[in-house]
């Protein structure tokens, strides 16, 4: 009787080193440009925010933080960015509801007015971050510029290039950027073996993280004390904290096609900008002025002693700024969602903290991130990882990853934060 033999599959075959070595020095540029690309957006726009929320209110009597203030910047930024997108060629882009993390490559000629609609609204207050815009912005000058002067290089490079380094850039590692790709490249075939896919948009995203460290000293660290070993109170903590999150999120998200339709029934981004700014002024006027701009500082303060909130305050606060996410995403302002994300699951974490002492802050803020940020982005590791470098707690880390198992089986295969052009929410 033949013995019957078994054959292992192939494994696919690992790129040689000659394969990978032309891709370094692009990777580099464009990981060194895409990140100084960030830093100067983000250094113009933290100027004229402090110019408008502090010395001209003060020359004009009026208080920085009062509700008279409040309902003259909101809407004006909202009449500024709406100039923006109504005159400027290109009109700052496509319809932000419709984008995710992972931008299309853009015509050159829109991403001057895409670049000034971001800092005029990170400037003035609504509460969205400058991760979208700002990927978009260099995914489209990135491949621009690279089919000229590589014009033998595959187009699909520098999307995946320009994208991984602008990641890099913004949470300060190439770890979220390498995050992202694979998680990209799960859906997709693929050549050869993951880690020479990802060579060089690790190389990016590196180079990336590592300008705008020696550049602008980033940090997500909020100093929360660290967790000791975890117990099994900590474990049915990070069961609760972060499906609660995601549910109080995907309340967001199930509200964004109407509020976003909403506005488009004004028509006009004259109409529907100005009209989002009363809105958010209102909502600033609720929520305090921990509840406007992108949300990162602001996450710093509530950090600092988290003592000083009560659980009514800081889940006051939560609503408000999930509410402020919400409008600003659907009124047409250019940004995006992770950062005030991060804010409303770090003061849900922080609230619970507040309910029930006996649960750890640093164990709160983590899974209230996690749980918000799976439900507004549906990007797992990003929402892990975030998580995890806001604590800087390696005991948390387990409890996050079990975390998780829950607050996806929630989120999973329900409507995203995202719109088709129709309206219709993408699953």
């Amino acid at each position: 009787m033949a013995q019957e033999t078994t054959q292992e599959p192939p494994s696919a075959p690992t790129a040689p080193a000659r394969a990978l070595l032309p891709f370094i020095l692009p990777a580099v540029v464009v990981g060194v440009a895409a990140s100084l690309v960030f830093v100067g957006v983000s250094t113009a726009a933290e100027r004229l925010q402090r110019l408008l929320w502090g010395p001209l209110p003060d020359a004009l009597g009026v208080g920085r933080w009062s509700a008279p203030w409040l309902f003259i910047m909101l809407p004006v930024t909202g009449i500024a960015v709406g100039l923006v997108v109504w005159k400027v060629p290109g009109h700052a882009g496509p319809d932000p509801a419709t984008l995710s993390l992972h931008a299309p490559v853009l015509p050159p000629a829109v991403l001057p007015g895409l670049v000034l609609a971001t800092a005029l609204m990170l400037a003035g207050g609504p509460s969205l971050g400058p991760e979208n815009p700002i990927i978009a912005a260099n995914v489209g000058l990135t491949a621009w510029l690279g089919a000229r002067l590589m014009p033998r290089t595959p187009d699909t490079l520098w999307p995946v290039l320009a994208e991984s380094a602008t990641i890099g850039a913004l949470f300060g590692t190439p770890v979220a950027a390498a995050l992202v790709i694979s998680e990209a490249m799960a859906g997709r075939p693929m050549r050869g073996r993951l880690w020479d896919n990802v060579f060089a948009p690790l190389t990016a995203g590196a180079c990336g993280a590592m300008t705008t460290t020696l550049v602008a000293h980033p940090t997500f660290d909020l100093g929360l004390p660290p967790m000791g070993h975890p117990r099994a109170g900590d474990l049915l903590a990070a069961l609760v904290i972060a499906p609660v999150a995601a549910a109080l999120g995907m309340c967001a998200v199930y509200a964004f096609p109407h509020v976003h339709a909403a506005f488009r029934r004004l028509r006009h981004p004259m109409l529907m900008l100005p009209a989002g700014g009363v809105v958010l002024a209102g909502l600033g006027v609720l929520g305090g002025p921990l509840t406007l701009f992108k949300g990162l500082s602001e996450i710093g303060e509530l950090a600092r002693d988290p003592q000083d909130w009560s659980a009514g305050g800081l889940t006051t606060m939560a609503v408000v700024k999930l509410a402020a996410l919400l409008v600003a995403a659907s009124c047409g302002f250019r940004g995006g969602r992770i950062f005030p994300a991060v804010f409303v699951g770090s003061a849900v974490g922080l609230a619970a903290h507040a309910l029930v002492p006996a649960v750890h802050p640093s164990l709160g803020v983590a899974t209230g991130v996690l749980g918000m940020l799976l439900a507004i982005t549906r990007q797992g590791w990003v929402s892990l990882f975030t998580a995890a470098v806001l604590v800087a707690s390696p005991a948390v880390l387990a409890l996050l990853c079990i975390a998780s198992l829950p607050a996806w089986l929630l989120v999973t295969g329900r409507p995203q934060m995202q719109l088709r052009e129709d309206g219709t929410p993408v699953r």
